[in-house]
């Protein structure tokens, strides 16, 4: 009987995460390391405001929290130091 109660338990709890916008963030990102990359729009800005470049489509984007941003776009690795960066992606 205490097996079952704890397999309930494990079970409604799994059940009662499937709709919080947590678990749908966790989805998007297996969705992007499993497809290499969501759909996105990168955009590149010095500290004064200045778009340094933009980017757009499959991009896969590593965040990290070294200062910098890394990220491979058609077939090419870009990193950025010191700058900020805005992505809008797809889900």
């Amino acid at each position: 009987m205490n097996k079952l109660y704890k397999l309930l338990m494990v079970g409604m709890i799994s059940i009662s995460l499937f709709g919080c916008a947590s678990m749908d963030r966790w989805g998007t990102d297996i969705k992007s390391d499993l497809n290499g990359g969501l759909n996105r729009i990168i955009n590149v800005y010095t500290a004064d405001g200045k778009i340094i470049a933009s980017y757009e489509g499959r991009i896969d984007i590593e965040t990290n929290d070294g200062g910098y941003v890394k990220f491979d776009y058609d077939g090419k690795r870009y990193v950025y130091y010191n700058c900020f960066v805005e992505t809008i992606a797809d889900k």
